[in-house]
């Protein structure tokens, strides 16, 4: 029966946070560093919840860091997203590899 009550106050802890704002913020927001802090709070967001994931899935930190490595330069050079994927991918395959051998 607990386990009920922690799912309702968990369900109703995620709508008050998604619903508030709405209801209270109805004025545009003028300020502009206000409105830049919150246009890089998702980037932000999910960098950290990333980041971690991209050195420690792999078998070696260094063949995650390789793969984030080849994707930072593939995303600053302006490519898709399907090459930048494909490319990290990879270099993690190909780094893995490497460190097999050695």
């Amino acid at each position: 029966m607990k386990i009920y009550i922690y799912i309702a106050v968990m369900a109703v802890t995620t709508y008050l946070i998604r619903a508030l704002p709405l209801t209270l913020f109805t004025k545009p927001i003028r300020s502009r560093f206000l409105r830049s802090f919150l246009h890089y709070v998702p980037v932000a967001c999910l960098t950290a919840m990333t980041f971690p994931a991209i050195l420690y899935a792999t078998d070696s930190p260094i063949s995650g860091g390789a793969g984030l490595v080849v994707a930072v330069i593939l995303a600053l050079r302006d490519k898709s997203l399907i090459t930048v994927a494909a490319a990290s991918c990879a270099a993690v395959f190909l780094t893995e590899q490497l460190l097999r051998l050695i």
